[in-house]
């Protein structure tokens, strides 16, 4: 997908403002998503994603693991395990954008203005043909009271270009609740605020720019979205298609950003509303928790891209060990594949916390979904 000498750099910055520990499980965890697909791709990732136990399950199962994973262990580390990449002569794709001063445009693929400006939710005006945008706003900070009532519902996202990710950028308010505006209002100058939308169907389209700088379609999937609005997993295979238009306008989208030097995965967030209405919601410029699953599928289980599956992501507080035991009966059963996982206690991170993305595979789709709801329940116990 990206040709010769390029090193993977998922992670988000940390703000050197920010504690060490706010939000830094959220970010390590996105560092290993590549990990069980990666190949001989170099992918610089936080050692909370190569426990040898995860990676040996994730080989067993098939998936082409990556064979130069550049761990990191610390802020210091991440920092230089960067610059020991581009010293080898590799040329850095960023996810999420990093400060010049530690990646220089002219040794990354697309630039840190580029990602940031793809990413930034104040974007989809200048990249969504209007018939495909919800009503929306950008506000300042001094504007966001009265754009924001409390007895309307809206949706208040991030406007930066800063990095940003764990779904830590949005914010969904219903009429006449309390307000409890997020922490990022008290960071950021500016905000998008968006209709508040009754949705009837809802999708993630996930694509991908290779080197020949053509956008293709990856796949279709459908969103599984919590009542706070944040995304908790993704349906696969069998799922509703899109409208044409619809799908048409989001392969051009991700061809717009191709044009202007876009490389690698994205997925686009969609949805129908229950008046008809198509609308592009978010546009994701990176690797995202609904692509590994769709390529991990790709290397072991072709057969199962036109049936029922669905994505789940368990958290506990504990090893990783722990989780890795609680779902090997289900492993076992088969019909289930890891396909990420991280421990904070490989990192110098103080709070101990473990995550695993799975992949629940069947033939029926209420099946499939009963295990899914049968595996979030066993981590809640």
């Amino acid at each position: 997908m990206y040709g010769p000498g390029i090193a993977v750099c998922a992670r988000p910055e940390l703000a050197a403002a920010e504690p060490v520990n706010k939000h830094r499980h959220s970010r390590d965890v996105v560092s290993a998503r590549p990990i069980a697909v990666a190949a001989d791709l170099p992918v610089i990732c936080s050692a909370g994603g190569t426990d040898p136990d995860l990676l040996a399950l994730l080989r067993d199962s098939g998936l082409p693991v990556g064979t130069d994973l550049r761990e990191f262990r610390s802020e210091g580390e991440f920092a230089a395990r960067v610059t020991e990449a581009m010293s080898d002569g590799l040329l850095m794709s960023m996810e999420y954008p990093q400060p010049t001063t530690l990646c220089p445009d002219e040794r990354a693929l697309k630039s840190a203005q580029l990602v940031g400006y793809l990413n930034n939710k104040a974007s989809i005006t200048t990249l969504v043909d209007p018939r495909f945008q919800a009503h929306r706003s950008v506000v300042t900070r001094a504007q966001l009271a009265e754009a924001a009532p409390s007895e309307k519902s809206w949706v208040l996202k991030a406007a930066t270009n800063d990095a940003h990710g764990g779904s830590l950028d949005v914010y969904l308010h219903r009429a006449h609740e309390r307000i409890t505006l997020p922490a990022f209002t008290d960071v950021l100058g500016e905000f998008v605020v968006e209709e508040y939308l009754r949705i009837l169907r809802n999708w993630g389209l996930q694509f991908y720019v290779g080197a020949d700088a053509r956008a293709r379609l990856l796949a279709v999937t459908e969103q599984r979205v919590d009542e706070t609005g944040i995304y908790t997993g993704g349906r696969f295979g069998a799922v509703t298609t899109p409208p044409a238009e619809l799908l048409a306008e989001c392969l051009a989208i991700t061809q717009r950003a191709a044009d202007v030097g876009y490389r690698g995965l994205c997925s686009l967030d969609c949805a129908q509303t229950q008046d008809g209405q198509q609308v592009v919601l978010d546009l994701n410029f990176r690797i995202t928790s609904g692509s590994i699953p769709l390529l991990a599928m790709q290397s072991v289980r072709p057969d199962a891209l036109d049936h029922p599956a669905e994505s789940v992501k368990l958290t506990v507080d504990g090893p990783l060990t722990d989780l890795l035991a609680e779902v090997r009966p289900a492993l076992a059963d088969g019909g289930l594949l890891i396909v990420a996982g991280h421990d904070t206690g490989h990192t110098d991170n103080p709070i101990r916390q473990s995550t695993l993305q799975l992949l629940v595979l069947g033939d029926d789709p209420d099946e499939v979904s009963a295990r899914r709801r049968a595996l979030e329940e066993k981590t809640r116990r």
